[in-house]
């Protein structure tokens, strides 16, 4: 247990001999940090989540020597020395002297305004810092230790060891900071990837790609002051820190997607690759992006169950935890090469619904054929056109140039997106089959996602869409009836490539089944 009167104690100025003026006490889930002026005290707590185990004085002292050599790595000048904490003949608690009762990791106060989240969120870090910090962690890298129990703790058998770890520690937490659905797909997703890539990420360790490394490497780790400064390394665990340099890459990439800087996050990764020569790096790196969001949604759910944790704070860390495993998703849904889908079928079954839920999950963008008509016609959105069916806005000739349009904005978003959905009936057997010809030229996979549903729940949509407004559908029920006679049965894509769902089915259900059967799992 952590010493009852340590907290107290330690929150006090004049229990530091610089006397700072005042103390602020900072939680994570492992540690009590005690900034103190221009020091910074850090305390480990006497936990154990079986990735660590700090539950002895004799470990939690070990673990703060480990921690200050480790460290030294990176940032010799900030760490300073392990600090013993003593108990006197009053039971009061000292710094030095009396009978040890905890220990403490000395560092230099590093200074917050010049952190790389907070330099970031303020727009003082372009794209082009980023290959200064990579260039730093490559050469980091090449200087690190290998092979060895290096080696052997780093290779496959620890990679498949810490995934399984991870899932059964998160268990615990389906329903709360992630669905069961998506819990399961990242499962069967890092189950299939080691399988598949086993002959490279053995590879790797032959080729002495295996380092001791930083472990914890993310953005509100490296400070840009007097150079580069990267800090609070893994020190109680080897396996997370023993491990594929590309891992360690994709966590700092991650950790910049999560806060909202992808395109940094592109610009280090191709800076590291740059920097190192190690072309794997892009094979690997998706797979320990999705890794490390994991992690950490993980470990941020751990402070839902930490008593030192007010309810206010344990539900921001559910809903960032939460954030955390939706990344993760994004990265094993995520189609390693450019797709094109066309979510097609009848008005009203839930076409749009289906395309929105389906977009997040992979990072593809939307290209609805009701707003490129409009747009292309200069009618705003929100303005109804009830025409009759096959008439006006809804002609043959301008619906031949609506496809059109919405393929070419599709073809043209392929360069720059890894997937990209038309949202659009496709009811003509012609026009599928162009969009589909047009997507495999331009070197996408292509995929139809016919979206089907029982007609009276149809037709409860279709009024509720008339009656509720915001919508820039113009569908109704007669014009459905009509639709129905003229739709061609999908019957000329080539097996492996056209999936029907039933969309009275929740959204994300039908989602995950599309995405388990392009991926080869469904």
């Amino acid at each position: 247990m952590t010493h009852p009167k340590l907290v107290e104690a330690m929150s006090r100025p004049d229990f530091y001999p610089h006397r700072p003026e005042k103390v602020e006490l900072v939680q994570t889930h492992i540690s009590f940090v005690f900034i103190a002026g221009d020091l910074v005290y850090k305390v480990k707590k006497a936990v154990d989540f079986g990735f660590l185990d700090f539950t002895t004085l004799a470990k939690r002292k070990f673990f703060c020597e480990e921690e200050l050599r480790l460290n030294r790595r990176l940032a010799p000048e900030t760490y300073l020395e392990v600090a013993a904490i003593g108990e006197d003949a009053g039971s009061a608690l000292r710094l030095g002297g009396g009978r040890p009762v905890e220990y403490a990791v000395v560092m230099k106060k590093l200074p917050l305004d010049r952190m790389l989240k907070k330099l970031l969120a303020e727009g003082k870090a372009g794209v082009d810092a980023m290959d200064a910090i990579a260039r730093k962690v490559a050469d980091f890298h090449r200087k690190a230790e290998t092979g060895g129990e290096i080696d052997a703790i780093g290779g496959i058998d620890t990679i498949r060891r810490n995934h399984d770890e991870n899932f059964e520690q998160t268990a615990k937490y389906i329903g709360l900071t992630i669905p069961r659905a998506r819990y399961d797909f990242l499962r069967e997703y890092v189950n299939r990837f080691l399988e598949r890539e086993r002959p490279l990420l053995e590879k790797r360790v032959r080729d002495h790609r295996i380092r001791d490394c930083h472990g914890d490497l993310h953005a509100e780790h490296i400070c840009l002051a007097d150079g580069i400064i990267i800090f609070d390394c893994i020190e109680f665990n080897k396996r997370f820190r023993y491990g594929d340099v590309a891992a360690e890459a994709a966590f700092l990439a991650m950790d910049l997607d999560y806060n909202g800087y992808p395109e940094h996050a592109r610009a280090f990764v191709e800076a590291y690759v740059r920097h190192s020569g190690d072309e794997e790096v892009l094979r690997l790196t998706e797979f320990y992006r999705c890794y490390y969001a994991t992690v950490r949604g993980k470990v941020i759910s751990f402070r839902v169950d930490d008593p030192h944790i007010g309810g206010a704070d344990r539900d921001d860390a559910a809903r960032m935890a939460a954030r955390y495993f939706d990344l993760a998703l994004s990265y094993a849904a995520r189609p390693a090469n450019k797709t094109l889908i066309l979510v097609a079928g009848l008005m009203g079954t839930g076409k749009s619904v289906m395309a929105r839920a389906l977009a997040p999950l992979i990072g593809a963008e939307i290209v609805q054929t009701d707003a490129v008509r409009k747009e292309m016609l200069r009618i705003p959105a929100s303005e109804h056109r009830y025409e009759g069916f096959g008439q006006g806005i809804y002609s043959a000739d301008i619906s031949r140039k609506t496809y059109a349009k919405a393929l070419e904005t599709a073809l043209g978003k392929l360069t720059t997106a890894g997937a990209v959905i038309i949202d659009a009936s496709y009811k003509d057997r012609e026009e599928r089959s162009r969009a589909f010809d047009a997507g495999r030229r331009a070197g996408a996979d292509v995929f139809v996602l016919e979206c089907t549903c029982p007609e009276d729940i149809i037709e409860k949509r279709l009024q509720s869409r008339q009656s509720g407004g915001g919508d820039v559908s113009d569908g109704r029920w007669e014009i459905f009836q009509a639709q129905k006679g003229d739709f061609e049965r999908i019957e000329e894509i080539p097996e492996g490539h056209h999936l029907a769902v039933d969309t009275s089915l929740a959204p994300e259900e039908n989602a995950f089944m599309f995405l388990k059967k392009i991926s080869g799992a469904g």
